[in-house]
């Protein structure tokens, strides 16, 4: 039997009779006429080349042969609708799905921390897996689907994805007591980090290369450092609001201020139809809009 030229609705009417063990019963449950169902039975009775269904007193009775496709032919409806409502509907409490998240570090000093407190509390099986992708193959990832979002600034997506500004970030600077906070920024020291290349231009249009002493690829060694030296980094406010509670550490902004950069949310257009997807992106949007 070709699987492909079996009629779906024929499926459905076997397995309402085969549950209902009644044509006329069947019929209601499938809100068709009973010579429809009837009809049904006939043709299914000529691919299966069995009778499936004998009368019986209260009803009709299943055939060995119905009893030994019934399960398998039950089963492939419940794939299928089960299929079919993931395409057209989101129950975060309920579902059991991983979002592959592109953030730098200090995305995920940001975004992590609030968004999985929400998750906790509105989709407690959803797992989030973040992953750094180089920007020259970013795009592709989120094309072949090996990134569902991206969050930063991300210029090089313009264009080639739908985006939703989140907010506007700013650089400041961040050093360890109120003494290092007031010094001229030309008289300090510097740790820069090499996997956020703007601040390492940032320092070198102020002229300030040479005052570069120590070179990290991630954030996240930072509050360590400055905790026990005279050094000062440049990072975005977000991320420097997020170390000062650490230790006894003061923003100071930049001086003359910096234009600053713009964070946004990106995806797919292919995407934006996919109920999951289009949850989680809302969920950004109200914890790390503008707005919010």
């Amino acid at each position: 039997m070709d699987i492909y030229k079996v009629d779906l609705n024929l499926l459905k009417i076997f397995d309402a009779v085969y549950a209902e063990r009644s044509v006329s019963r069947a019929a209601l449950r499938l809100g068709l006429t009973q010579p429809a169902v009837s009809n049904g039975l006939g043709r299914l009775r000529t691919l299966f080349g069995d009778r499936l269904f004998v009368r019986a007193r209260s009803g009709v009775a299943a055939t060995v042969a119905a009893e030994r496709i019934a399960g398998a032919i039950a089963t492939a409806l419940r794939s299928l609708q089960a299929t079919l409502d993931a395409t057209s509907h989101f129950e975060p409490r309920l579902a059991e799905r991983t979002f592959r998240l592109h953030m730098s570090d200090f995305g995920e000093v940001v975004f992590l921390p609030p968004l999985l407190k929400a998750l906790r509390a509105r989709a407690p099986r959803v797992r989030i897996e973040t992953r750094q992708v180089p920007w020259t193959s970013l795009a592709d990832e989120l094309a072949n689907g090996q990134i569902d979002l991206a969050l930063g600034y991300l210029p090089m997506l313009a264009g080639q994805c739908e985006a939703r500004l989140l907010f506007h970030e700013e650089y400041v600077r961040l050093t360890r007591g109120t003494a290092a906070a007031q010094t001229p920024e030309g008289d300090l020291d510097y740790i820069v980090v090499t996997s956020h290349p703007p601040t390492l231009k940032l320092l070198a249009d102020r002229g300030l290369a040479e005052r570069i002493k120590l070179s990290i690829p991630h954030f996240m060694v930072v509050p360590s450092i400055l905790g026990q030296t005279d050094l000062a980094v440049i990072l975005p406010r977000r991320a420097a609001r997020s170390f000062r509670p650490v230790r006894d550490f003061c923003i100071a902004d930049l001086t003359p201020p910096n234009p600053g950069f713009d964070v946004s949310l990106y995806w797919m257009r292919r995407t934006s139809t996919d109920p999951a997807s289009g949850w989680l992106r809302a969920l950004l949007i109200e914890l790390f809009g503008k707005d919010a």
